[in-house]
């Protein structure tokens, strides 16, 4: 590969590797596994790089190249080991004031997001990122009915879950 390409490639992934480290948090739980991943990402991004044609936006191209690698990593890890959850190991700040209500939030929505299968945690991470259901289905590789039907069933599974 040239130069030329290796530095365009670099400066993109500099400047969107918070898309990789979300995708990497979201399906993974814990250190090890989330950096074992994101290197794994990058490959495939590196891989796939010379294949880019800039039909879409770089970010789109990159949420959908590192969730595609992610689910079939998480795929294939099912049918092996069961790593620590984020949640075994607690960090908090002690202060007087301090109101851990936000931070139980998340940690029950993400506990929820645990449970869904994994397009539909894609589906509700990209929700997340303020993605529009245009951008999801080019992202996801679905029509943009079907994205909108998907995440109201997602929504629906995740109020289940969250209140049963």
């Amino acid at each position: 590969m040239n130069k030329e390409l290796e530095h365009s490639f670099l400066e993109l992934l500099e400047k969107h590797q918070n898309i990789v480290h979300k995708v990497c948090r979201l399906y993974t739980n814990n250190y090890d596994a989330h950096n074992d991943l994101f290197q794994e990402i990058t490959i495939q991004l590196w891989r796939a790089y010379p294949k880019f044609r800039g039909d879409a936006k770089f970010s789109t191209w990159m949420y959908r190249v590192g969730l595609n690698t992610a689910i079939t990593l998480y795929r294939k890890s099912k049918r092996t080991i069961k790593t620590t959850e984020f949640d075994a190991v607690q960090f908090k700040i002690s202060a007087v004031d301090y109101d851990d209500t936000e931070e139980q939030q998340l940690k029950l929505l993400y506990s929820a997001v645990h449970q869904l299968n994994d397009i539909e945690k894609a589906l509700v991470f990209l929700y997340l990122e303020d993605k529009n259901y245009k951008e999801i289905s080019e992202t996801m590789g679905i029509t943009e009915v079907n994205a909108r039907v998907k995440m109201n069933r997602v929504k629906n599974k995740l109020r289940t879950i969250l209140n049963p």
